[in-house]
């Protein structure tokens, strides 16, 4: 049983994410709701905080995101963030207008009142020319906004102030609703996660109890009401989201659950090897291999959208998980590795949180599937499932494995899907993976991967022209996934990558280096 528990409204911010996540990092357990949640799923969630997110609007705007303006009776602590700053004004009797100079990116905030939001947060030295208001503390924060308060809100007073913004924090102590115009959820606010974590223990008051060791214990015990004397089936891959939920599921019921590995013909060069030698032998999981790639290659012959490959891929997958369910007896619950992030992206929320793409384990499911799911890892990130594998004695082979995407190399052959393509793909993935390893830089990267393009270039080998394939290496650091850098490769391994691949992978005679970051970019190609 979770005690306490924060929830955070999305309005839209591409930081909503960041936020809950921040409030986990606390070991207390946070959720996202659309900011339009009834009253109703909002008292059920029993939360000690509530937070409400930023956003791309302007409270003026004609279909401006409002949330249930009873959430301001319910006596719960709040804290505005942003948009969700201005929103409050607003609703709430104060003045927002739009800012006579934008304020995007680092600015200096001179702290004015010794509230508990902004307690033991040190003073850092002054970018700017002259004292604060009242001669209180500055730290550097993160802006992103067009409009700015400019009467607070009866019961409000102002606690902190930028150059360009006369209220950039506000606080109403008697009702404890707190306001902020920075981001402190990013990482470029120096005092960011000091500021949420006052606000998650000091003026909500909660207790550090979510911890991994009760996430196991809670859910287990879930898994074992729901699933009763029923059967549940598992699909693997060898990623880290399948591996982490086939060990946890196999932990709650023992031999009730059977894992299923399905060759969809665009998994990494030996796969099921790797599956066998971990979780069979390792964990004495029950497994079954299921050689289907001829079945979904002849699916996506000629299909280059990927969002078709990906609707292919999960309703194929889906299908021969029944078909394969249906020789066990008893099967009712098919458990999967969807994650937090997962599930966000792939719910598209009136104006906030627009679709991206649709991801496997959610999008590409069946209307009318036969199976009941069960998702284990619904609500953690991709570095909490990490923690949680751990927690479960997993080795590090599986939970420091970089994730793959459940459409597979499908979407990271552009364009069509061939054995043939996905043969030379296979091979300079696999020299990709081995000289980051060799070069000790496979935990300090996120992800790395090859990518086969749907263009071919002029080259030149033993004085003879060349028409071949061009393959992008992609590499990016990252703490979960949700925002992503380039990774700085030194040149002499990328060098390496590249002499190796043009020289071991017929078929291939250039290679270049994606060097995009997340936003704007995705991860994956497709």
């Amino acid at each position: 049983m979770i005690a306490d528990k924060i929830l955070v409204l999305d309005f839209g911010s591409q930081y909503t994410q960041l936020i809950a996540r921040r409030v986990r990092e606390n070991n207390v357990y946070s959720e996202i709701f659309p900011y339009n949640a009834s009253l109703d799923k909002i008292l059920n969630f029993k939360p000690k905080g509530i937070i409400l997110s930023g956003g791309p609007s302007s409270v003026y705007d004609k279909k401006a995101p409002i949330p249930d303006l009873k959430i301001f009776e319910l006596g719960i602590p709040m804290l505005g963030i942003c948009y969700g700053m201005q929103l409050m004004a607003h609703l709430l009797g104060g003045k927002v207008a739009k800012a006579v100079k934008r304020e995007y990116g680092r600015a200096e905030l001179m702290i004015d009142d010794d509230s508990d939001l902004f307690s033991g947060i040190p003073p850092h030295p002054p970018l700017t020319k002259g004292g604060s208001r009242g001669g209180g503390l500055r730290t550097i924060v993160w802006m992103s906004h067009g409009d700015r308060i400019e009467g607070n809100p009866e019961g409000f007073l102002p606690i902190a102030h930028t150059e360009n913004s006369p209220v950039a924090a506000m606080a109403d102590k008697k009702r404890n609703f707190y306001a902020l115009q920075f981001h402190p959820e990013v990482a470029h606010t120096d005092k960011g996660r000091e500021i949420l974590k006052n606000f998650v223990f000091r003026i909500c008051g909660c207790k550090p109890t979510w911890t991994m060791k009760s996430f196991i214990e809670t859910t287990k015990h879930e898994i074992r009401e729901r699933v009763g004397k029923q059967r549940v089936v598992c699909g693997i891959s060898g990623g880290v989201d399948s591996s982490v939920t086939a060990v946890l599921v196999h932990e709650a019921i023992g031999d009730a659950l059977t894992c299923i590995f399905v060759d969809n013909g665009v998994l990494r060069q030996d796969e099921a090897k790797k599956v066998e030698g971990v979780l069979k032998k390792s964990f004495h999981m029950k497994i079954k291999y299921v050689d289907a790639s001829e079945r979904f290659l002849k699916k996506m012959k000629g299909v280059k959208d990927p969002e078709r490959k990906r609707k292919i891929i999960g309703n194929e997958f889906i299908r021969v998980f029944e078909e394969e369910a249906a020789k066990i007896k008893n099967v009712a619950f098919l458990a999967q590795g969807t994650l937090y992030p997962d599930v966000i992206e792939s719910v598209s929320f009136k104006g906030p949180s627009a679709t991206i793409k649709s991801h496997h384990n959610v999008g590409g499911l069946l209307k009318k599937m036969k199976l009941k799911l069960i998702e284990p890892l619904r609500e953690l990130f991709k570095d909490e499932v990490r923690v949680l594998g751990r927690e479960l004695g997993m080795p590090d082979e599986i939970i420091n494995r970089h994730p793959f995407p459940g459409p597979g190399l499908a979407i990271r052959c552009i364009s069509d899907v061939t054995k043939e393509r996905l043969d030379i793909l296979r091979k300079a993935d696999v020299i990709v993976l081995d000289e980051i390893k060799k070069a000790g830089l496979y935990n300090q990267i996120w992800q790395t991967f090859a990518v086969l393009l749907p263009v071919k270039s002029v080259g030149v080998m033993g004085d003879e022209r060349t028409y071949d394939n061009v393959i992008a290496i992609r590499a990016v650091t990252s703490v979960d996934g949700m925002t992503a850098d380039w990774a700085q490769i030194p040149y002499e391994v990328l060098g390496r990558i590249s002499n190796r691949i043009i020289n071991e992978v017929k078929g291939v005679n250039r290679i270049v280096y994606d060097i995009s970051s997340k936003p704007p970019s995705t991860i994956e190609w497709e």
